[in-house]
Parts: C-alpha cells; structure tokens; sequence
C-alpha cells in the first residue's frame, strides 16, 4: 500500500480507515498484512497486533472474512514473532560448533521471515547476530581469555561478518571454510575433542 496520511487516532480506527481504503468485499492474508503494515508505519512496531486481532475489529465493523487464510496467516504471524522474540540466549556462540549451529538456525528463521511482505524479522535476526558479533569480539580481545578461545572467537566474527553481507551464501561458504586446510590446522584439537566426544 502507498504512503498515506491517515485521520484515525486510535489502533481500532486505523484498522478500520485501512480497511475501508483497501475497498474489498472480504478479508484474507493479503489485507491482514496490509493493515499491518500501515499500523507499523503510522504508529510504529509496538502498536502492531495479530491477523486475528485485526480480523475481530474489521468483522464488528461488518467486513466478510475468508477464514482458512486468516487463520493461516495468523499461524504464520506468531510463529514468526515468536522466532523472532527469542532471545540471544538461546543461540550459543561460545563455541565454533555451537555458533555453527545458531547462525544456520537463524538462517533457517530469516530464509522464513524473508518470503513475507515486510522485513522487521529479517532486521531483528540481522540484529541478534550483530549482538553475537559484539561479543565474540570482545572476547577475541581480552587478554585474560584463552589464546584457544579467543582464536575461536575471531573465526566467529569472520563468520558474522560473511552472513550479515551474504546470508544467502553464509551455508555453502562455511561448509567450505570448514574443510579448509587452514582451518582444519587450526582447529584440529577442537575438532578432536568434539569427534571423540
């Protein structure tokens, strides 16, 4: 939807302005995320509800709902969210084997969030990883780790840096790093350890 100024004042009057502007006979998946949008735009991230919430204020106001796609959207929409609200704590990255494992599971997330029409979960992933970055560079410089572990971290970094310019090529280029000599020589004693764990 282009930008527009709208009159309403509340959230409920700005999914029904939305709505009527959209000019249609029901609502599904394409107008739920349209009025999303709008109230992203106009009053910010917070004030961003569900599908279905939006779905009961433009049904009280007599809208027809095509009901498999509103459910299905609505699905989509909290799982995204909830992939999205979770927090750094769940990925690792104190690990080379366990950052592997977050960064391909936050890619599998972004790969999810990227097929629908806006892009805040793709920048709250893109965030999380920028905040794993941070970290690994932090203990990459100290003095008092590990000479081990902070060679770990700076290859952590490396591999932040790769997938926040090209997350879509971050898999095939760390499967190749990994079999590299260089890294194989470098790592042998951790990729010992795990192997005969």
């Amino acid at each position: 939807m282009k930008t527009h100024h709208w009159q309403a004042r509340t959230r409920d009057e700005l999914i029904i302005e939305v709505w009527e502007a959209l000019d249609c006979e029901s609502v599904g998946a394409r107008e739920l995320l349209a009025i999303q949008d709008a109230l992203r735009e106009t009053l910010g991230v917070g004030a961003v509800v569900s599908p279905a919430s939006i779905a009961r204020v433009v049904v009280d106001e007599g809208a027809v709902l095509r009901h498999p796609e509103v459910l299905n959207c609505d699905i989509k929409w909290r799982a995204r969210s909830l992939a999205a609200s979770r927090p750094l704590e769940e990925f690792d990255f104190s690990t080379l084997e366990a950052a592997a494992t977050s960064i391909k599971k936050i890619d599998e997330l972004r790969m999810e969030a990227e097929t629908e029409p806006n892009n805040h979960s793709v920048k709250q992933l893109r965030d999380m990883v920028i905040q794993a970055g941070k970290g690994a560079r932090l203990i990459a410089r100290s003095t008092i780790v590990p000479e081990r572990e902070r060679a770990a971290a700076k290859e952590i970094c490396e591999w932040v840096r790769i997938w926040l310019q090209q997350p879509a090529l971050f898999d095939d280029w760390l499967s190749l790093r990994q079999r590299s000599p260089e890294y194989q020589r470098k790592f042998a004693e951790q990729l010992f350890e795990h192997s005969s764990e």
